[in-house]
């Protein structure tokens, strides 16, 4: 008998459908819409939404292309009407039409793009969204007169991509990916390279004869004025960095890089000078040029698989402070000494904080 009841029960688990929208087990048939069931009222209400303005085709391009909304709630967006805080997230602001990018961890497939890039038809407001599916972020463009940037955060957490906005979004300075001093020194070195180049032509050409020799010995001395600023300037962190190794007697990879640089010119110097030779002052710009475009995309691969943060990455934009009986959200920038913050359940201690009310269990981790 018991093993009929529990053969009874796997049967009627596996007749059980799956999610139209994530494609997760649906714990029953309650919740549908015609012959659609859903696991969980978010994912139905997603799916109404993209239903009411035409969206269906999400659903075509890829099976089960929505992220579940179970045990999620709609986050509170108060905070994006304060002036201060709009100014701070948005990229580009005139008259006519503000731009913003939010950062959409829930990005996955082909269906996410096609939907994240008719955001138009959801909010009138909108005037263009572009996806990187790379960096997972949505740059959106909208319209202030018809919409706001918080209505455009709902728009986008209404069908399961609410933004990932933290603390640190609202930093003024954001450092560069690479150096803007790297692309001055790189522009330098490829100009002084090719015109060096350019100079050297009678002697790659074997045309250093006795009657044309005055014109070699004036394109050797503008050669050695061209690479003079590329070692001083472009090259100088390496010298400087190699200088800096043997002054606390330690060998480090750009001493013999240095030593390279230092040996070319000196032995060009010397032949042109003494009119015994062209020298390599190309070869010593080349070399220059092609470090510092290894440096270039050094810089271009670490800022790509950096996970350096501090905590500012980890904590919210907001949180909701109550004064005399009225609950208001302020980012953490705002908060003060003595505020009563109001928190709910898994959401993150903002600042150090005594319990005044209520029991609470936190996770350390």
């Amino acid at each position: 008998m018991n093993e009929t009841v529990e053969k009874q029960q796997v049967s009627d688990a596996a007749a059980l459908p799956e999610c139209f929208h994530c494609g997760e087990p649906c714990p029953d048939r309650e919740i549908s819409i015609e012959d659609k069931y859903f696991c969980c009222e978010g994912c139905k209400i997603v799916y109404s939404i993209l239903d009411e303005n035409g969206l269906c085709q999400y659903y075509d391009m890829n099976q089960f292309a929505g992220i579940s909304q179970k045990r999620k709630s709609l986050p509170e967006y108060a905070f994006l009407d304060d002036p201060e805080t709009i100014e701070r997230l948005i990229d580009y602001a005139d008259e006519n039409q503000y731009r913003a990018t939010f950062y959409l961890p829930q990005i996955h497939c082909s269906s996410c793009l096609w939907l994240l890039e008719k955001l138009h038809l959801l909010n009138d407001g909108i005037i263009q969204s572009r996806v990187n599916f790379l960096k997972k972020e949505s740059q959106v463009t909208f319209d202030p007169a018809k919409t706001s940037l918080r209505q455009v955060v709902e728009t986008l957490a209404s069908i399961g991509y609410a933004p990932h906005i933290q603390l640190n979004a609202l930093e003024e300075e954001k450092k560069p990916v690479v150096e803007k001093s790297l692309y001055y020194k790189l522009g330098l070195a490829g100009f002084a390279f090719g015109n060096i180049m350019l100079l050297s032509f009678p002697e790659y050409l074997g045309l250093s004869n006795e009657p044309d020799r005055a014109f070699n010995i004036v394109f050797g001395y503008i050669n050695l004025l061209l690479i003079l600023p590329v070692i001083l300037y472009s090259g100088q962190d390496y010298l400087r960095s190699a200088w800096q190794g043997l002054k606390q007697k330690h060998l480090n990879i750009d001493v013999p890089v240095s030593l390279g640089i230092l040996a070319l010119f000196s032995r060009s110097a010397y032949e042109i000078l003494t009119h015994t030779g062209a020298g390599y002052l190309d070869s010593l710009a080349g070399l220059i040029f092609f470090l510092l475009i290894g440096k270039w995309f050094q810089q271009k691969t670490y800022a790509r698989i950096s996970f350096d943060r501090d905590f500012k990455s980890y904590f919210p934009i907001a949180c909701t402070v109550r004064k005399n009986g009225v609950e208001k959200q302020v980012t953490l920038d705002k908060l003060e000494e003595g505020d009563m913050v109001l928190l709910r359940n898994s959401e993150l201690i903002p600042a150090d904080s005594l319990l005044v009310k209520g029991e609470a269990r936190i996770d350390y981790s």
